[in-house]
């Protein structure tokens, strides 16, 4: 490493760990970089920020955070928890069970953990508790799970990670369904025993008419992730489309249909989406700067050189990676990265052989479980804020749940087939 690698290096890790906000210290990095210690002219900034952000992927991303304001605001959360609760509340951990599919409901739609979060999290740990769940448990089962917001399709992340791979956003979506189901029958079978062991009391079993009812109910919520998954892949509209036709059928659903949103409430929304678009546009287009210095020096390549040289296994490079990108989690934001990170690794893909679209899946599990792991864990606070804990009692009580997603995690690295059968499936080769 040269000096200005170094110096580099450093002023990054000290703005960081100043609390400089993310997208400051990556953008007065790389600037510091480019203009100071390359060279180059100033202007070259300017426009780097201006493609960045001058992407139509990127719409995608705004209005999938506009659509899960929407659902949060009117009542189609609820209703998808209801249904949820209807399938399976009556089992033994029931209502826990029915968290975890609610996470998946809402992640087909929302595709953001922190949405599914505040969403799920904030409406079933209460619930768990009066229902004389262990606090514990339901704080560690509702604080983990919601990493089905970023697994199930459509993602938030995987759309930023086929900005810069180039991979068909379409496909990328599928690797994660499996996986998705994975996690979901592997916590709701850990709610089954350890509540079973417990003799926690469940729910009356509904009859037909009843579960019918709920259905009926709910239908205009269950139709929204088939609107979308069916739009996109019978072909009636891409996955950019899919985000502005599931924003106005949920805004027309709750106005107009379920009537628990208020033309009032309007502003507030739009304003909050903006409020959380303009930051994650902040962070894409400071990560975009950065990320211009490393690739005018060569780094992602001096990188994997060097990498290359030292590990000849793919099997040990990706045991490598995902223990990186474990520790990275617990310090950085999925999406800076997710950018920043990503053109690191890619001709490190290449000269291994590995899958772009599994590599995607894998950094997505990892760095999802990053919300769930201190410091930086924007879960543990959401979940802590909501039973009134600190950070290390909600860092204890998502151990159980944290530790069975690992354990998929290397289950799926080392599993490609089952990460690529679906897109396979549809899309061939």
């Amino acid at each position: 490493m040269d000096t200005n690698h170094l110096i580099i290096l450093l002023l990054l890790l000290g703005l960081m760990g100043a609390t400089v906000p993310v997208f400051m210290a990556l953008f007065f990095t790389g600037t510091v970089g480019l203009v100071f210690l390359a060279g180059i002219d100033a202007q070259i900034v300017i426009e780097v920020l201006y493609r960045s952000i001058d992407k139509f992927a990127l719409v995608v991303v705004l209005f999938f955070i506009l659509c899960g304001n929407i659902m949060t605001t009117g009542s189609i959360v609820s209703k998808l928890i209801k249904t949820a609760n209807a399938l399976v509340g009556f089992l033994p951990g029931g209502l826990a069970m029915a968290g975890v599919l609610a996470c998946g409901f809402f992640g087909a739609i929302s595709g953001s953990t922190v949405a599914t979060v505040v969403a799920i999290g904030g409406f079933m740990i209460p619930a768990l508790i009066e229902n004389g769940y262990d606090e514990k448990f339901s704080v560690g089962i509702m604080t983990t799970a919601p990493i089905l917001g970023i697994v199930i399709p459509p993602s938030i992340s995987m759309i930023l990670y086929a900005m810069v791979t180039n991979d068909p956003i379409e496909a990328l979506f599928l690797t994660g369904v499996l996986p998705g189901v994975l996690i979901m029958v592997a916590m709701s079978l850990y709610a089954y025993f350890y509540c079973k062991k417990r003799n926690y009391r469940t729910l009356e079993k509904p009859t037909a008419k009843e579960v019918l009812a709920v259905f009926k109910e709910s239908f205009w919520a269950l139709c929204l992730p088939l609107l979308i998954f069916g739009g996109i892949y019978s072909g009636s509209f891409t996955a950019n489309e899919a985000a502005v036709v599931a924003c106005f059928y949920a805004f027309i659903v709750e106005i107009f249909i379920h009537k628990d949103m208020k033309l009032k409430d309007v502003q507030k929304v739009i304003v909050s989406s903006s409020v959380t678009s303009a930051t994650l546009l902040a962070i894409v287009a400071g990560a975009s700067v950065f990320g211009e210095y490393l690739t005018f020096e060569q780094i992602p390549e001096k990188i994997a050189s060097a990498v290359v040289g030292q590990i000849a296994s793919p099997w040990t490079f990706l045991l490598v990676v995902n223990l990186l990108l474990l520790v990275v989690g617990m310090f950085m934001d999925i999406i800076s990265a997710t950018l920043i990170l990503t053109p690191i690794f890619l001709p490190l893909l290449h000269k291994f052989g590995i899958n772009t679209m599994h590599f995607g899946l894998l950094m997505t599990i990892n760095l999802g479980i990053g919300y769930c792991t201190p410091p930086l864990g924007v879960s543990l606070y959401i979940s802590g804020a909501a039973v009134g804990r600190n950070l290390l009692y909600v860092s204890k009580a998502v151990m159980p749940t944290l530790l069975i997603q690992v354990a998929i995690l290397f289950i799926l690295t080392y599993w490609a087939d089952l990460v690529l059968l679906l897109p396979r499936l549809v899309y061939g080769g």
